[in-house]
Parts: structure tokens; sequence; C-alpha cells
């Protein structure tokens, strides 16, 4: 997903296994996000309803420019790139700016500067006219509703203009990439009280954007609509309009309507949404906030798919199918959600690669990495449509497809899906160890390709102890964790539905994998496992975030673990908001890098995950404060997709990556599955047990409440306090055969 700072290939080379070392004399950047605007600077207000999203600015406004993110998307296209609303020639004051807690609407109040007349004077004083504009994103289009208040003694005729366009950009195009050609901007269809805004891709596809009003304007051409608009004192006048990225259909009922029943639409999914997952309360209101958040994120990130719910990645540059990131949000959120994880199982089974396509990196039995449904993905000009080029997709789509099926005891499903488990583990096999050492590697097919398909990259994210680059084909820490987590779980499900011979199959290559992998990855100088082998099979010795990902499928021998938690706590890596991800002792250490020192949150959420599973939960519960302290900071309590890796200084807060994406769907999932972590939260559907293992509660949290927390058919409800070091569980209610367990 994290296509920031990908290298460019030198033109030329092609081929499996294609060395990631040989590309970077050419000192360019392939698929890059500039970095001329700070999305930090903006904190723009983002909305989003599956294959649609906006960004706006905090006056409700999306202001065209070199650099400007802002704007309707629709499908990888920007179907709205300029949206500013004058009062009397000028720009509204802003008063405030808030997103509801569900995500679902958007409100900004704004207020009339002071006008002047045509001899110089004031005309009219400022915060006079009250403006509220109240917008939704609901199938394909933005709804608004604004509403024009008089508090003046006297009556007050303004013009209120709205100025628009729509420049039908690719996402890629908006990220910086150039293009030599674009297809051809249709003649603007204006009527009384809409415009038909239009543009044919050089793909041959239509892509339309229709601009309604209510009531019509006075004024109406291809980029402007003005109102001239008479208020009395004390009273309201409301014009209503809708974007939408297709041409509507003319109705006979009001548009003032059609928003109402589309408001109510909206609300009932966002509460039917909601109500598939546990709530969560605590005696903290900002933790209560930060999860609210959480839960609302992933709620609007989630597409409605034939397979049901699919997190798309993030907002403005990654609204679409990822494979790593959809896997990852969804085993974070599996133990409060397994609805998400079935949906992200049933679509990635369904598109998983069948056949061999170099210019896709697909191979039989692959994972997606990526879908897009662009121009630019349709022509080629990027290798996105249907994208296959990560490391890491495939081995975890088997391990969140084994923990599903322990959270839910889900067996026609996971029987469903059998034979795309059975293929995956076979690419694992068949593709995934290039050289037959053993462990799983990377090397993409063409130079098109993402030069570093583990979720670290970037161009420069795996290097040499003296900061050279690696040469591939690479093999990564965290992916062999995975690999290991894969076949643990299919010997488990080969286990459970009575195929002993293949569940011993992939017991005995689990076990070899660990010492294999520790002779080869662990590093007793380092006092940790090192980044990656390289395509000679020199280790990478650099302390990297990496390492906490082996701990977290149970790869790691027992007797390493001390170390590595040792190592990754350190200063030099943690840096009291979270783990860095490599060390600020390392060559290429550089916080405000995008994987070179810089802070993630879903990879905190791995790594504590792991440290949990080898009994330090402690230091788990120090990563949740961090993140949970850095949240505090941060606009609507919502975890960036990074952060920088600057040390944590008193009662100040962290310093912020320019670019990062926010909402992200594993940041969002990053604080449930820290609570998680702590409070040891195991499922065992056979003996309709939840046990909490050894739970422990930061400082920040007194008292917890979960309720509606599903097992099978039944549900509970319980209460934690923290007392001195130790949790007390009280069973609050149950529904149907389920049972609490606390176990020290």
């Amino acid at each position: 997903m994290t296509l920031a700072e990908i290298g460019q290939p030198a033109p030329g080379a092609l081929g499996p296994g294609l060395d990631p070392g040989q590309q970077l004399s050419q000192g360019q950047t392939q698929f890059f996000i500039p970095a001329t605007a700070s999305l930090a600077e903006r904190r723009p207000r983002t909305l989003k309803h599956d294959d649609s999203f906006a960004v706006f600015d905090h006056s409700g406004d999306a202001i065209a420019g070199p650099g400007s993110p802002e704007g309707l998307y629709h499908r990888d296209t920007r179907h709205l790139s300029h949206f500013y609303l004058t009062l009397a020639g000028l720009r509204p004051i802003l008063l405030s700016s808030a997103l509801r807690d569900d995500n679902l609407m958007l409100t900004c109040d704004l207020t009339n500067p002071d006008f002047t007349g045509e001899d110089g004077r004031r005309a009219v004083e400022h915060d006079l006219i009250h403006i509220r504009r109240t917008r939704f994103l609901w199938q394909g289009a933005v709804y608004e509703r604004l509403t024009l208040r008089n508090f003046d003694t006297d009556t007050q005729t303004v013009q209120l203009d709205l100025h628009f366009a729509a420049d039908f950009a690719d996402l890629f195009e908006i990220r910086g990439m150039s293009r030599l050609r674009r297809g051809e901007m249709q003649a603007p269809v204006v009527g009384a009280a809409d415009v038909l805004l239009g543009y044919r891709g050089r793909d041959d596809r239509d892509r339309f954007t229709h601009i309604q009003f209510e009531p019509a304007p006075d004024m109406l051409n291809e980029n402007h609509a003005q109102f001239r608009v008479t208020v009395a004192p004390g009273k309201r006048c409301t014009i209503f309009l809708r974007v939408a990225c297709a041409p509507v259909e003319s109705r006979t009922e009001t548009l003032s309507v059609q928003l109402l029943r589309a408001l109510r639409e909206a609300m009932q999914a966002s509460r039917q949404a909601r109500a598939r997952s546990a709530r969560i309360r605590s005696s903290n209101d900002l933790f209560n906030e930060v999860s609210s958040r959480s839960f609302a994120d992933i709620a609007m990130l989630s597409t409605q798919t034939a397979y049901g719910p699919y997190p798309y990645a993030g907002i403005p540059w990654f609204s679409t199918v990822f494979g790593r990131d959809a896997l990852i949000t969804a085993w974070e959120m599996l133990w409060i959600d397994p609805a998400l994880a079935r949906g992200v199982l049933g679509y990635l089974a369904a598109h998983q690669a069948t056949d061999f396509d170099a210019a896709a990196d697909a191979e039989p039995g692959k994972i997606l990495h990526e879908v897009r449904h662009g121009e630019m993905a349709e022509l080629g000009e990027v290798p996105f449509r249907h994208y296959y080029g990560s490391i890491d997709s495939t081995p975890l789509f088997v391990m969140l497809a084994g923990a599903y099926w322990e959270r839910t005891g889900d067996t026609d499903f996971i029987r469903g899906i059998a034979p795309q488990i059975d293929a995956a583990l076979g690419w694992i096999d068949d593709h995934g160890d290039r050289d037959g050492d053993g462990f799983v590697e990377y090397g993409r097919m063409t130079d098109q390709g993402l030069q570093n398909q583990g979720w670290k990259d970037s161009h420069d994210s795996i290097f040499h102890a003296d900061g050279s680059i690696a040469r591939g084909p690479i093999a990564l820490a965290e992916v062999q964790a995975y690999v290991y987590g894969a076949w643990d779980a299919a010997s488990r499900m080969h286990d459970a539905m009575g195929d002993a011979a293949r569940a011993a199959l992939y017991r005995d290559r689990a076990a070899g994998m660990r010492e294999r992998f520790d002779a080869a990855f662990f590093d007793p100088q380092l006092g940790t496992y090192v980044l990656a082998l390289d395509g000679e099979k020199r280790p990478c010795r650099v302390r990297s975030s990496n390492a906490g990902h082996v701990l977290l499928t149970g790869l790691a021998l027992e007797h390493r673990a001390e170390a590595v938690v040792r190592t990754l706590m350190a200063p030099a890596s943690f840096s009291g908001w979270g783990i860095r991800t490599i060390a600020s002792t390392e060559a290429r250490y550089n916080p405000m890098s995008y994987h070179n020192g810089s802070i993630w949150p879903h990879d905190n959420a791995l790594i504590a995950a792991g440290f949990a599973r080898y009994g330090f939960r402690r230091e788990a519960s120090q990563i949740f404060e961090g993140m949970f302290a850095a949240a505090t900071y941060v606009d609507l309590m919502r975890l960036p997709e990074l952060f920088c890796g600057f040390p944590r200084r008193r009662s100040q807060g962290p310093t912020f990556y320019p670019v990062a994406c926010s909402p992200q769907a594993w940041s969002a999932a990053t604080p449930l599955s820290l609570l998680q972590s702590c409070l040891g939260i195991r499922f065992d559907i056979a003996a309709g047990t939840i046990a909490l293992c050894n739970s422990i509660l930061p400082p920040f949290l007194q008292g917890l409440h979960i309720g509606g927390l599903r097992l099978g058919e039944g549900s509970v409800e319980l209460g934690l306090d923290r007392i001195g070091d130790t949790v007390v569980v009280r069973p609050i209610s149950r529904e149907g055969d389920v049972r609490i367990i606390s176990m020290a």
C-alpha cells in the first residue's frame, strides 16, 4: 500500500527476481507522493461511502491548485476539483468545522465579513449573517444543505456565489505523475438549475459530474452559480445542492426530499455497520473519544462488496482495495468484528491470481496487492489495475483464514475458500521461495513493478549496516514469520477438517522453519533479528521494527524473546510515542522519512501483539500508552498513517508526517488491537469460552466496559477494573451458552 518513496527502476531490467539494488543509480522516483503540501497542515475534512470519497477544507471548500488533494473522487477519478463559496464576493469567516462522531456528516459554520458599499463605507457589519453548510456523501453523490440566517435587525439582501470545476484527473496525476496525453473535456450542458460536466478518457470511458441546485440560481453557467438572497430579520433561507459522479435522472420529487431520503439511508447503514461489533466504554473520556473514532473510521473506510465489508486502506491516496492493509486491519479487528475478516477473505479469494502475468507481478495462488479503476490503470500507465506485487499478502491471507476460523468456528466458509487457501500455500512452495533456500523472497517481474514488496516499500528501506542498499531477491524477517504463521494455521485447519497427513506436513514445516530462521536471522551482537537477507544471503544487520513481527506469529524461539523486546524498547527504537521503523543508531535513520525512523501505529500494534504472545504484556501496555497519548494530540483523536520518529517531549505532541493519510484503516484499528493485546482475550468456540489471560490495563485506564462481545450465537457483557497491578474481571450479563474465564 505505501508507495510514497518507491524508487524508479532502471529501464530494460526484466524477469523474475529483478534486483532492486541495480535501480538506484537513476535517482528517480516511481509512483511517489510529492510532499509539496502538508496534509497535517491542511487538516482536511474527509467523507467516504463505498467507492467515493471527498476531501474538503475546514470551510467546506475544495480549492484547486498545485499539490491540492481536495475534491470529490469516484473510483480513482476526481469528479470535483474546485468548489468555492463566497458572500458578496468575499470568503466567509470560519467559525467552526466538525465531523459527526460517526463520520457521516460534515458541518461548517461560517459568518459574513464586513461588507462595504460602493462609497467604500461599511454596508453590513461582520457576524450578522450565519451560514451553515451541512454535507454528507452517499452512493456517489455529495448532498449539501446550505442555510443562511439573518441576525441583523434589518432585512439583508446578499449575493452568494458558488464556483466549481471538474478536472477529471486520475488519482496518480494528483499524486504527482505527469501524462503526455489526456482525454477530452466534453461541452458542458447547462440547464436552469443544473450543470452536467463531462470527460471522455483515452480508455473510451465517459465520466460525468452532475451539479444540481434547489432553488434555481439567479445565474448559472458551466463554472459558476449565483444566488441573490433576501433574508428578513431572524429568518432563514435554505439552498440545497447535489454533486453526483454520474448523470442523475430527473425526478418529480424535490431535491430537498431526495436529500432527506438519502440521509435516512446513510444513517441506517451507519447504525447497522456499528451494530456488528462489540461496544467499548472506559473510565477515561479521552480514550472513549479515541476508540469511538476508531470504530467510526473503520465503518467509513469499509466498502460493501458482494463478499461483505472490505476496509479500504486510507484517504486520500489509498481509498481502494489493498490486500496487505485489509488483511492486517481485519486481523486487528477480528476479536471485536469478525465480519470484516470474512469480507476480506471472500473478496481476496475471488480475486486470487490463477495465471502468470509479468506486468501485474501475478503468479498462480498469489493474493492481490492493489486494485485501481482509474484511466491510467485501465490504460496500463500504472500497473495497478489488478496488481499482485506484495510478498506478504499471500501468507497473511492464510494466517487470517486460520484466525477467523478459530474465532468464529465458521467451518462452512473456510471449506468454501479451501481451494484458494491451498493455492496460496502452493504459491509459497512453488514461487515464494525463489532460490530454494527455505525462505520466501521477493523480486518484481518487470521494471514497472514495485521495487520493494514488503510493507516497507520505499526504495531505500532495505539496506545494510553501512547504509548500502540491499540487492535482491530479498528475504524479509517478518515475511518468514508470516509464512510460519500460515503453515501453523494450515496445520490447525487441516487437523480440524480431518486431514491428518496435511496437518502433519505443515506442522513439520513450521517446526523446521524455527531453527532454520533462528540460525540465519538472529544476530547476538544486535540483540535482535536482522532486517533481511539479501540476494547473496548476507544479513542486513539493522535494528528494525520488523523483528517485532517475528514474535507475532510465534516464530521466535522462546529464549530469544526477551532480547528482542529489550532491543525494541530501548531509547534508540522506542521514542516514547511508539517503536520506530528503524533504530536511531542505524545508518539511514531519519525520523522524517517514510520508513527509516518514522513511527507507524499498525506496526506497533503487531509488535505489541507479539510482546503479549511471549508474556511481555507490560511492555505492550507501554506501547499502548504511547499510541494513546499521540492520538490525544491529533485532530479528531485520529491516529494517522504514520508520524515522525522524534523523541517524545514533555507537554508536546508528536511531529506529524506531511503526506500521511488520515484516516488510515490499519491505524484506525490500532487502539482496539492494542486493547486486546493488553487484555489477553482468547476465544474457544468449541468450549464456548472467552478467556482473559494475565490481563493488564495501562495507567490511563482505571476501568473498562465491553458489551456485545460475541462468540458463536451468544454474547457477553463484562467490566474490568484495575486495582493496583491487578485487573478484576466482572461478568455483567450473557446471552447464550458463553462462559467468561479469567486466568492469572
